[in-house]
This record gives C-alpha cells, structure tokens and sequence, in this order.
C-alpha cells in the first residue's frame, strides 16, 4: 500500500492507493478528516463502435456512513437521491471534457462515501478524490482536475469553507478545473435576502478560485505521476476524412447544407441533413454512409463557426448579442395557483405555481444534515420528448432534468421573502430550441408573482455560448439548440438588473481562460436587462386572482386540545378536511392550528374547530363529579367502552374498571355508572 498526503490550503487530504478494490483499472482511499470515500474506476478493453464518450459517473451515499440506519418502511439504501444525482452529475460535466474526442473505452467512476463528518464538502471531495483515480487509472492523456467551493461571508470570500461556514455566506460558488483554466462551474446566492452578486465581485471570487485550484492541481500531478498506471489510450490524429467528398458537398450540396444550417427546428435541420446524405449515397455508392455522415458534419460544423468567427452573423441570422423574440402569457389554466408560458424563438417554458402546506414540503435524508430536511421550495422541471419533434413515451425524471430543475430552483430560491412557504414550481418544456432551463428561471419568477408570493425582485435567465478558433473567439446570447450542440461552451447565468443569484458552466474544451468567462458575464448583463425589460411590462399586465389562492390563518388553542380536533383514529379531522375542503397542520406541544385553503372555507373551518371545542366545554360542565348516570355503550374498544351520556358527550368507561366488577358490554347495552374525574377534556366514568 502507498500513502500520499496532499497539504493545500486549508486543506489536508490523504489517498491510501492499492490498499482496497485492486482488481479495479484504478482505486483509492480518500480521507479528509472524518470523511472517508472510496473512489474506482473500471475500464473495458474492447472499445464500442458508437459515436459517443461511454463514461459512467455514479456517488453513492451510504447511510452508516453517518451512522444512520435508512429512513422509510425497507431498511436498505435504494434509489438515487437527487444529492447523489445531482453530485454525479457535477463530476461527470468536470471529467468529460477531458478525454480524447475519440475515446471509446467504457469508463466507469464510481464514488462511494463510507464515513462523513458533516463539516466536510462532500462534493469537492468527491471530486478530487475522482480526479485522482482517473489520474492513476492513465487510460488516456487526462490532466489532474481539482474543485474547491467559495463562501462570502461578511464581504470576504473564503476558500472551501465548512459547513457551518457555508450556512453564514451570502455565496455558494462550485468550481473545478487544472492549473491553467477552469472548466465547471456552480454557483448561487444563499441567505434570507436576494444577495445577487455583481459582476466584479464574480471575477474576484473566480480569481481565487483559479488560484486554489492552480495549487491543488500542481500537487496532484507531482505526487501521483509516479504510481500511474501504463498508458491505455494514445489520442489519435482523428479520422482522415475523404478530400473528394469533402470538395463534393462544398461545391455541389453547399446551398442544401446552408438550409439546413438556418433551419430552426431540430426535426427540420435533421431531415434536410438525412435527405442530403441519401442524395450523394444514392449517386456516390464509392462513399459509405458513415463517411458521408461524418464529411457532412465536418463541413456544417466548419461553416456555422466561420459564419460565426468571421461574417459575426448567427445560423438564425441574429447578431452576437441578440436575444430571440420573447412573449408572455399568464393565467393560462384555471385551477393552478399561477400559470405563466413563456416563449423565446422556439423554446417554450410553461411554468405552473401550486401553493401547499408544511405537509406538502418534501422530506429528504442525506449525509450532509443530522436530521431529514424539509425542502419547502420546489423547482421540477419536464422535457417531454415532443418538444423537440421525438416520437417516443414519457418515462421518469432523468438526470438532466433534474439538474436543470435545481438550476432554476437556485436561481429563484433567494428571491423568495417568506423561507418558510411552501411552494412548488413545474416547468412543461412545451418547445426547445436551447436556453429552456433558462425560459424556465423567467417563467418560474413570474409565477411566483403571480402566486402571490412576495419576491425581492423578478430573476431572468440567458444562456451564454462561445465558439473559438486558434486566438479568435465570439460570445454568443442567448444559445439556441445548434450552437450549443456546435459551440464550445454553455454558460447559463440568472440574476436581476442588481447582480447574479445562479450560474452554471460547462465546455466541451479542457478549460475557459477566466478573461472570457468575464466577457461572457458582461455580455450576459445587458441580454438579462433587456429581457428583464420585457419581464417587468408582463408583470404589470399579470391580474393575481386573491380569491382563488390559498390562505393561511394560524391560531391557537390549548394544547390537550389538539386530540380533541384529531378525534379517535383521526375521526374528527378527516371529517373536517372532507367537509370543508382545507388542509390541515397541526402542533401538539404548542397547541397551534394551521389551515390553508380557499379563503372563505379557511374562515369556516376555524369557525367551526372553535365552536366544537366550545361545544365539548360545555358538555363537560354539564356533570359533576360522583353524578350518577344512565348511559348508552357507543363503541367497544380494547381498552374499555365509549359511552353515550344523557346529557350530550360521551364519556371512557376503561376496561380494568369492567374486569372488576365482571361485567361484558356490547353496544348499545344501558348502565349506570359515576362520574370519576376530568382529564384533558374527557370524562372518566366508573361503573355505579
């Protein structure tokens, strides 16, 4: 076994190699303090023909890694939860740049989290701890990755805070990259306020970043070169594409390609490509359809950059900077809360508002928190397959749509005044021609407004593009579906006219220069502007139908109460909530009553909850103690008998009481019996 401890920054964290999974390509035990991760990675010697990088990113939590036992009826960890889900993922987007375009080995990396102390990142340190077995694995010339997160707490940025650091910052900002350039990015506001981020400040803060992971990445590469394994994968120089084919599509099909190219629908663009390589396979049977397929790529892919590099014009005509047509609807649907469609060229967000309970909340059990959390703000968001013109079903949430779904919940989330609402957001991607997560942020703000929901301001999103070629290079607003398909680089960010609350960047290069990073954030200021603009005017128009939201009346009463309202078995409520429509939360220790519901029907239902207990008072003060009754057996249960009393209300005549005195009930049987005592709004009654 070999031992390496690796001091960066605040940091110390140590990778036990060949000590557990050896007959893995590659593995490691990593330990920063109390966290242990086993990181692995399997490689398969016989590549696949298919055109695409086969790798595999899976971060398991395992529950006695915090010494829990799961939650829930099976006492064995099952499905991925989102934060296992949503981690994968942000690993995945940090290594898949960095392998050879034309990899073919199936990768897997897996990441399994044995011991947790909760003030550590989890996700940076899976991260790094992938990094390192990817590094040892050599199965291709990868760089060393590393991540770190950024804090901002009382206006000073710190470097990988602890977790009760993190909770005191008004900034959550995830980035990875090598030593020369970043490649992955997180970021969004936290706090009770809006806390958006100036632009500025942003670079600050990726500055250090860039100068962490500089140091971290220098580290990893002089202490793990030497145990990496035997190269696997050499990059090859890439297919030698055919001149002949090439000069025949640029000379004869080049007016076709341009028409596919301006073609704005997906469905559209692939039939005039299919047609194109029918046409030459059907003249040209010297070419085969795979060689013709990728001769076609390589000449649309050319000329959309150069369209872009050189002429400064777009596939769809529009300059650098422009943002697509936008309209908005509200009140589409009448029985939702909001409901607000949102349309950019063509990609449609209809994003729906339902205002809930504390019941409603959704309850989540990770390493990161001692007790099950409840996620009050909820932000789902759907890509049904015929959006973009695709014949097949609908099947359960995918990964992407879950992480474009936490994208728009992060961008929102702060903007929200009252924490404690619960809210959910649904996003129906409707139409999608790029930027749909984003449609879904200035849908989803709207919604909220329309909701009733009081926000510090309406959020806009844009997706930011860039495509490059040797020193030249153009930012593009507002990405549609083919240029981040062409482009180099897909950078989402949302913000108000003040700042940015959210933002997420991936590339398909090893890595973007920071200066770029800070042009795209400018660019993206002035797209937000304009579409906030837009935004605004709608809001004006937006009509909040008050009588038909939920409302909320709290009260209290005392707290032996609270059974009384449940009833026997929940009787009493599930009559209440059946007849008055209401959802219904309640407190014992505190005695406090929440109801949420139609305004009118909340008002009659407190109405009638006090009147009840009022009711029940009055039954009690109607006998005394040592009173001798004549009363009726309601209903038997195991510990004794209900009995109906003359004078109204019902009384517990308990069974070691009977037992004594031998006596066998049924209902409806008549008996004398005495009043004993008053406990908690219940008459005890013994036999007479």
């Amino acid at each position: 076994m070999d031992f390496i401890t690796i001091n960066s920054g605040n940091r110390t964290e140590e990778f036990a190699l060949k000590q557990v999974a050896k007959q893995a390509t590659s593995s490691l035990m990593y330990r920063l303090g109390k966290t242990l991760i086993l990181a692995s990675v399997c490689v398969e010697r016989e590549p696949v023909s298919e055109d695409f990088l086969p790798l595999v990113v899976q971060f398991l939590e395992k529950s006695y890694a915090a010494g829990k036992i799961p939650g829930g009826f099976v006492k064995r960890e099952g499905r991925a939860q989102d934060f296992e889900i949503l981690t994968s993922r942000l690993i995945d987007r940090t290594l898949r740049p960095l392998f050879p375009k034309d990899y073919r080995y199936p990768t897997q990396i897996t990441l399994m989290v044995l011991s947790h102390d909760i003030e550590n990142d989890l996700q940076v340190s899976a991260l790094n701890a992938a990094s390192a077995a990817l590094f040892l694995a050599h199965i291709a010339p990868i760089k060393s990755v590393g991540a770190c997160r950024i804090a901002r707490v009382d206006n000073e940025f710190i470097i990988n805070p602890s977790a009760s650091l993190l909770n005191q910052s008004s900034l959550d900002l995830f980035v990875s990259g090598t030593k020369e350039s970043l490649n992955m990015i997180e970021m969004r506001s936290l706090g009770q306020k809006l806390n958006a981020l100036e632009e500025p400040l942003m670079l600050e803060a990726l500055e250090l970043a860039q100068k962490s992971l500089k140091e971290t990445c220098t580290l990893y590469e002089e202490a793990f070169t030497p145990y990496q394994n035997e190269l696997l994968f050499k990059e090859s120089e890439g297919i030698a594409l055919n001149e002949r084919l090439l000069d025949l599509l640029t000379n004869q099909y080049f007016d076709e390609i341009i028409k596919g190219i301006e073609s704005s629908a997906l469905s559209e663009r692939e039939n005039v490509f299919n047609e194109i390589a029918r046409k030459i396979s059907e003249a040209h049977s010297e070419f085969s359809l795979e060689e013709i397929e990728l001769s076609l790529e390589k000449v649309k892919k050319t000329e959309i950059r150069r369209m872009i590099i050189q002429d400064k014009i777009r596939p769809d005509k529009r300059a650098l900077e422009e943002v697509r047509p936008i309209s908005i609807e509200s009140n589409l649907l009448p029985m939702a809360h909001s409901s607000i469609l949102f349309t950019r060229g063509q990609t449609q967000s209809l994003v729906v508002g339902v205002l809930g309970t504390d019941n409603d909340a959704q309850t989540h059990e990770n390493l990161e928190h001692k007790a099950p959390i409840k996620e009050r703000f909820m932000f789902h968001y759907n890509f049904p397959p015929f959006c973009v013109g695709e014949a097949s079903s609908i099947g359960a949430a995918s990964r992407r749509e879950l992480g474009h779904g936490n994208l728009a919940k992060r961008a929102l989330e702060t903007s929200i005044k009252n924490k404690e609402q619960v809210i959910r957001l649904v996003s129906e991607i409707l139409e999608s021609n790029g930027s749909s997560s984003m449609a879904s942020v200035c849908a989803g703000s709207l919604a909220l407004y329309a909701s009733g929901v009081e926000i510090y301001d309406l959020v806009a999103g844009v997706a930011m593009g860039m495509v490059s070629e040797g020193q030249d290079h153009a930012i593009l607003s507002d990405i549609s579906g083919l240029e981040d398909a062409e482009g180099d680089m897909d950078f989402k960010i949302a913000g108000n006219l003040e700042g940015i609350t959210a933002m997420q960047m991936d590339t398909k290069m090893s890595g973007i220069k920071l200066e770029i990073l800070y042009q795209a954030l400018l660019q993206a200021k002035e797209a937000r502007e304009h579409i906030l603009k837009i935004m605004h005017e709608a809001k004006e128009k937006i009509v909040i139908n008050f009588s038909h939201l939920p409302t909320t009346e709290i009260f209290n009463v005392a707290p032996d109460k609270i059974v009384e309202i449940i009833g026997q078995g929940g009787r009493v409520i599930k009559e209440i909530v059946e007849k008055f429509e209401v959802k219904i939360d309640l407190n014992k220790p505190s005695g406090e009553v929440k109801i949420m519901g139609n305004k009118e029907r909340v008002l009659k239902t407190k109405e009638f909850i006090l009147n009840y207990l009022h009711s029940l008072d009055q039954e009690l003060e109607q006998y005394a103690i040592d009173e001798v009754l004549e009363a009726q057996v309601k209903r038997i249960v195991d510990f004794g008998a209900f009995l109906s009393l003359p004078k109204g209300g019902e009384g517990l005549l308990r069974k070691q009481n009977m037992d004594r005195c031998q006596v066998v009930l049924k209902e409806g049987d008549s008996i004398r019996c005495r009043v004993i005592s008053f406990n908690k709004g219940k008459i005890a009654l013994d036999l007479a």
